[in-house]
């Protein structure tokens, strides 16, 4: 593994268990068990009925870019040998959103509802990020 130069996540109580999945390779994501809705970003609670009954399930890591940028221009020193580069929001079969990285594709090539499968990168021995190719 190279040195990554890139600013790392600093998993908090409550999005510890994603990235925990992560570092397995698992996609999960809280599902209440009340409404059985899915949501992302994680929180305490289910952001549709608001119980407090939910737990992290594997999701299938298919979904579809909802919507996406490409930065032309270095905001942190990490990314300079890497521009140009796409970040995308990416809708989920089970329904969340999360923002992540477009990777195995040309930037010319990304569009929105363009199919996509997570793949997981990992970036250090601690620390793995899903990141999305086109399927």
């Amino acid at each position: 593994m190279t040195d990554y130069t890139k600013p790392l996540p600093r998993p908090s109580t409550e999005t510890k268990p994603f990235w925990d999945g992560a570092k397995a390779h698992q996609l999960l994501i809280q599902k209440c068990n009340d409404c059985g809705k899915f949501w992302f970003p994680p929180s305490t609670r289910c952001i549709h009925c608001l119980s407090e009954n939910h737990g992290w399930v594997e999701v299938s890591g298919k979904g579809r870019v909802f919507s996406f940028v490409t930065y032309h221009r270095m905001y942190h020193k990490g990314w300079k040998d890497d521009l140009p580069y796409v970040v995308a929001v990416i809708e989920l079969e089970e329904g969340p959103r999360l923002l992540s990285a477009i990777t195995n594709c040309a930037i010319k090539d990304v569009m929105c509802d363009m199919a996509v499968q997570v793949v997981f990168d990992d970036v250090t021995e601690d620390t793995t990020l899903p990141k999305f190719s086109p399927v």
